[in-house]
């Protein structure tokens, strides 16, 4: 899966931050899909993933830039209601919307000659996928998808909020998978 951050942020004036201008830089990462089906055309599905690390850069501020300032991590599950068009046939389009849970951990950010920055630890937002599975076989099939999440982190400096990172990431998938059952 391609991970492709929105890289919205609020301006900070005291350091010259203006807006937009942390950036999360994008990254290729693997994810384990689970999928139940209620009916042919009804399934639930849970994305999994083990925490990222991302590098953070600030873009240009009183420092200049970009200036890199660090990492973090995040785990990112999503869980999502899925609506299959043709679950029968050789192509099955399908659309989903739900849930993305977000912790962020690890955080070791530091603005040069300022200080130690924060997030918060969790976000939770709306979720929506859409994708195609093309069966091979009775039970293999691939798959290429899109998702996207609401995903936002508050940024604090020595404790107090000075901005909020909007990620809100698309993924883009690419695999394939095997379907218990008939």
């Amino acid at each position: 899966m391609y991970l492709d951050t929105a890289n919205k942020s609020d301006a900070f004036a005291p350091l010259g931050i203006p807006d937009d201008a942390i950036h999360v830089y994008r990254k290729w990462l693997p994810d384990l899909d689970g999928e139940y089906y209620f009916s042919s055309h009804w399934s639930t599905e849970l994305i999994l993933a083990y925490p990222q690390t991302h590098t953070v850069t600030v873009e240009k501020s009183a420092l200049g830039g970009p200036t890199n300032i660090g990492t973090f991590k995040h785990l990112p599950p999503f869980l999502t209601l899925k609506y299959g068009f043709a679950p029968n046939d050789m192509v099955r389009p399908y659309v989903g919307a739900g849930v993305n849970i977000t912790y962020i951990s690890d955080v070791n950010l530091t603005v040069p000659t300022v200080g130690n920055l924060g997030l918060s630890h969790w976000s939770v937002g709306p979720a929506v996928e859409a994708g195609i599975d093309v069966a091979l076989s009775d039970h293999w099939f691939w798959n290429i998808d899109a998702k996207w999440a609401l995903l936002r982190a508050n940024v604090t400096l020595d404790g107090d909020h000075i901005s909020q990172a909007q990620l809100n990431p698309f993924l883009f998938g690419l695999g394939f998978g095997y379907r218990f059952g008939h």
